[in-house]
């Protein structure tokens, strides 16, 4: 009957941790949807100084409310190579400084004694109960962060009614309380117990919140719960390494970066540990006339205290060594200094989604990433239909060949990408963008197999020994820069926003296209007539000026959904 009773016990302690942690993640990806739209401008703010960079990942886990989210927000960046490795560094300091705002929350709303929280979680459901059904998306995700708000607090009221006073006696909670003297021993325990539940949890709030309840119940002293927040400092990057586990090597170190960051402000805060439990102490004190030591009940303003004070002090101390960090993480990470290889994605990785609203920036990185491989690819055939040189236009066609399945794979892995964005909770304008990159990417596929279609075409044609004279490859070469100056066109229109996009000079250049080829054709039927000509190399030159031509239809289709964007 003990061990029934156990084990329930056990399991409503950790279904109420569940809880908690459901309205953190609900909170946090509302926030971050509502957000998701001034991600960029925010990441625009980093111009090479790391008091920048600590402002920003700052306010982006000020406003996102996940330090995680930040953390491999900021690798993924790396991999995608929109940060360097310099300029994440001053990020994660500032993330780590920005999750000390959740513990506050919790501290001051969740164990304040002049005002119970409990009151008002029902009403504030009530009253975001329309706007969970508005057409508005932006209402409705207000609407799930109330909702989480409320959750989160629901769990931790849930978890301080479920983990006994310590005068109760429980066999889950009691073998906590022979950790009485808090000796070096006891303290790198409890770091490593910190550190290991916000592993499992993924979640240093959580980890958090449970500390500040076994801690308020008299479990743990208040030298050992803040050991616990000490490791959480620690466990929370756990997250970003995940993350990184198949990225580019930048990225690799930037995650190695996070770890280093936090484990030395853990190493120094424990040579000065007696130090920094005096100095919080004292500002209990001066806050609310009692100290942490004698009164568990003040332990969760107290390691709120800590939590900020230690991340505070930790950035300042090593915001002045960002470029011994990152020569440290070099060190340790050698090699691969190269932003990408040449077959691999470089925007984005199945891993690193966060949100669907965070995440399509990185698809339309990669779709940009992708037209310029396939305008590489185009602009190989000029130089392939006048190579003379074997060895030479082998290695081209080869190139070609290769280009074109590394485009087939990349349109496939986006659009699996797309597809998952397509399963979260998407606003009706990133809806559309997503719709709109789906026919980008078609294009820009068929694009490719324009590419390599012509590449088979002049290789035929010189194994039958067929050859163009000079008006055909004057011609030829007119309408290659007319696709050239289309394609330039395109991609002025992938860097602009919607309103900016110039559809007008597209269709003049998709216009100039098709006169061209009109001419070319009508010209082409009357040298056949005349003999000017083999039959059979006329075919080729037909052949080819179609597919150029084609080629131009597929430039102006992209242009066109980038309008509706």
């Amino acid at each position: 009957m003990e061990g029934l009773k156990l084990i329930l016990n056990i399991l409503t302690v950790i279904g109420s941790l569940g809880l908690f942690l459901f309205g953190m993640k609900m909170m946090s990806e509302s926030l971050q949807k509502v957000a998701g739209s001034r991600m960029r401008s925010i990441l625009a703010a980093i111009a090479g100084k790391p008091a920048k960079g600590v402002f920003t990942g700052l306010v982006v886990t000020a406003i996102i409310q996940s330090s995680s989210a930040t953390t491999v927000m900021i690798v993924s960046f790396v991999n995608a190579g929109l940060l360097t490795l310099a300029e994440s560094v001053g990020m994660i300091m500032g993330a780590n400084i920005g999750t000390t705002i959740t513990p506050w929350l919790i501290s001051l709303l969740g164990f304040g004694q002049t005002f119970n929280i409990g009151v008002i979680l029902l009403p504030l459901i009530a009253l975001s109960l329309p706007l969970l059904f508005s057409s508005d998306w932006r209402k409705k995700s207000w609407a799930e962060f109330i909702m989480g708000f409320v959750i989160l607090f629901l769990g931790l009221g849930l978890l301080k009614s479920n983990v006994p006073a310590v005068e109760q006696g429980t066999y889950f909670f009691e073998h906590f309380s022979t950790y009485t003297s808090a000796t070096f021993f006891d303290i790198l325990l409890f770091v490593g117990i910190g550190m290991i539940l916000t592993i499992i949890f993924q979640s240093s709030s959580a980890t958090i919140a449970l500390t500040f309840v076994i801690a308020t119940e008299g479990w743990i002293s208040f030298p050992l719960a803040t050991a616990m927040v000490l490791g959480e400092n620690i466990g929370t990057t756990s997250t970003a390494v995940i993350a990184s586990l198949v990225a580019n090597t930048p990225a690799k170190r930037s995650a190695l970066i996070h770890v280093i960051f936090n484990a030395i402000g853990v190493f120094w805060a424990l040579l000065v540990f007696r130090y920094l439990l005096l100095g919080t102490d004292f500002f209990v004190n001066k806050i609310d006339g009692v100290s942490a030591s004698d009164n568990p009940l003040a332990i969760p303003l107290a390691l709120s205290i800590f939590h900020t004070g230690f991340n505070v002090i930790n950035t300042l101390i090593l915001v002045n060594f960002v470029p011994f960090i990152v020569l440290l993480s070099r060190k340790i990470l050698p090699g691969g200094d190269k932003a990408d290889e040449d077959y691999k994605l470089r925007f984005i990785d199945s891993t690193v989604l966060s949100t669907s609203e965070l995440s399509l920036f990185q698809a339309k990185k990669e779709v940009k990433h992708l037209a310029l491989r396939v305008r590489q690819m185009y602009e190989i055939i000029p130089r392939l239909l006048l190579e003379k040189r074997p060895r030479k236009y082998d290695k081209l066609f080869k190139v070609i060949g290769k280009n074109e399945d590394l485009v087939d794979t990349m349109e496939i892995e986006i659009a699996k990408y797309l597809t998952k964005l397509s399963d979260g909770k998407l606003s009706d304008q990133s809806t559309r963008q997503v719709r709109a990159l789906f026919k980008i990417i078609d294009d820009l596929e068929s694009i490719g197999d324009a590419c390599n279609s012509i590449s088979k075409i002049i290789d035929i044609k010189n194994r039958e020994n067929a050859y163009f004279v000079q008006d055909l490859r004057d011609n030829l070469n007119e309408l290659f820069e007319a696709v050239d100056h289309a394609f330039e066109i395109m991609f002025e229109n992938l860097e602009k926003d919607k309103s900016n996009i110039d559809l007008g000079k597209a269709r003049q250049a998709e216009d100039h296209i098709n006169s061209l080829r009109n001419k070319l054709r009508e010209e082409h039927i009357a040298n056949i007539n005349k003999g000017k000509y083999p039959y059979q190399t006329g075919t080729y030159y037909s052949e080819l000026f179609t597919s150029l031509e084609k080629i131009g239809d597929y430039i102006i289709n992209v242009s066109e959904a980038l309008k509706e964007i």
